[in-house]
């Protein structure tokens, strides 16, 4: 490790294959924890290139427990984390709008490490109880559309990597890798993206993989579409810039102090009590999602996620999954 911090330490970046090398030496211990505590600390002072990404992305997929589902026709709805603005849980929230709306959804999700509440701190506080079991899994997709991947479950070579990231307290490297290693490879992603330097680094990743996806920033900071502002979509097909019918405050995107709180918030809105703004993000970051897996137009898709959220049947897919 000493020799690849001093070639990080001198301007000079990794393939992807001493990328990859590096990240299973990291997953089997090889390295003391100061050094890897030193080596995430790089990616915090200059860019991660795309190909470290890919190799750290291609490492993590090789050393994760797989799960096969009886179709790859599903769509995960993830953001980097790392933003700094303290939302309730949107990207989690769209995914159970999206399944009520009768979408496969295989969501990838991890407790808080830069953030108040992750989706994990989420689910986990409302008695989902996680499995890598795929067969619960699978009947989970089949009877509510939606199934949760606890990473640390399919990831358990980083478990040695995880009190280091939260001592840290700050974003790391492996916020830009969770997105990329959903382990059951859905054929649909939405990816939330904190800075334009990032959506590129995840745009021109994912242009080397099957993966239709779209990735999502608010020009104001936000790794998901916010409303606060304009913001920027991008996939396979092109890029453009969306501007809010109607903008909102970053206050009404609040995501309390606490899980409790941010539960709470997330119950309200599932439960038809959450204020207009909190509904009107919910829908979009959903309807976008549903474009992606359709490719109809945003005003058909925002009619579906409207649908599945103010007649419950998001509600709905909740709480089957927690029964």
């Amino acid at each position: 490790m000493k020799d690849i911090l001093n070639r990080l330490y001198n301007h000079q970046t990794l393939t992807q294959k001493t990328a990859r090398e590096v990240l299973i030496n990291i997953a089997e211990s090889k390295y003391y924890a100061s050094q890897v505590a030193s080596f995430m600390s790089v990616y915090l002072m200059r860019p991660i290139t795309v190909e470290e990404l890919s190799g750290f992305r291609d490492a993590m997929l090789e050393l994760c427990l797989p799960v096969k589902f009886n179709t790859h026709e599903t769509i995960d709805i993830v953001g980097t984390g790392g933003d700094g603005k303290n939302t309730f849980n949107i990207s989690t929230l769209a995914c159970f709008v999206v399944a009520g709306a009768g979408y496969k959804v295989t969501k990838h999700g991890n407790y808080g490490v830069s953030s108040i509440s992750g989706s994990s701190n989420l689910l986990e506080s409302v008695g989902y109880k996680f499995t890598n079991n795929s067969g619960i899994l699978q009947q989970q997709l089949d009877n509510a559309n939606l199934c949760f991947l606890h990473a640390p479950l399919f990831h358990p070579a980083m478990k040695t990597v995880a009190p280091i990231r939260k001592e840290l307290g700050v974003r790391t490297f492996f916020n830009m890798l969770g997105p990329l290693v959903n382990p059951c490879m859905p054929n649909y992603q939405v990816l939330g993206v904190y800075n334009l330097e990032m959506l590129r680094l995840y745009n021109y990743t994912l242009q080397q993989t099957d993966i239709n996806y779209s990735i999502v920033h608010s020009l104001d900071g936000y790794d998901e579409i916010s409303l606060t502002d304009t913001y920027k979509i991008t996939g396979k097909d092109g890029e453009r810039l969306m501007y809010p019918l109607k903008k909102i405050l970053p206050k009404d995107l609040y995501g309390g102090n606490s899980t409790a709180d941010a539960t709470k918030i997330f119950l309200n809105i599932l439960n038809g009590e959450g204020t207009e703004a909190q509904k009107s993000v919910a829908v979009i970051n959903a309807a976008h999602a549903i474009q992606c897996f359709t490719k109809n137009n945003i005003t058909e898709c925002i009619a579906q996620a409207e649908d599945s959220l103010l007649s419950k049947k998001a509600l709905l897919t909740f709480k089957k999954i927690i029964s």
